[in-house]
């Protein structure tokens, strides 16, 4: 990822940068993003694998700071076409602010 949508960035380190969603479907709506570009989930090699250990320990400290860590919040990596995967970069969807049910 380029910095191809100017956005405010709410966390970045050298691997990982967290930024709201474009298009949110809830209240909070960020995306954990790895800087390294792996196209999905399932193309990471299993010298990668300890990146997604890091994107959770992220997405926990962001939901903390956005104050909904405490009411809960989910993480989703799709990864595919067929799951929902639009963007062929490795990202997490961190959620919350509202109730959440299955449908999102």
């Amino acid at each position: 990822m380029a910095g191809e949508i100017p956005t405010e960035l709410l966390y970045q380190d050298e691997d990982v940068i967290v930024f709201r969603d474009i298009n949110p479907i809830t209240p909070v709506h960020l995306l954990v993003v790895t800087r390294k570009h792996i196209p999905s989930l399932a193309d990471m090699a299993d010298a990668e694998m300890p990146l997604v250990g890091k994107m959770v320990k992220v997405a926990n400290r962001v939901a903390r700071e956005q104050g909904i860590a405490e009411s809960g919040y989910r993480v989703t990596i799709n990864s595919g076409a067929e799951a929902g995967q639009i963007v062929p970069h490795l990202h997490m969807h961190l959620m919350g602010g509202r109730h959440l049910d299955w449908k999102h």
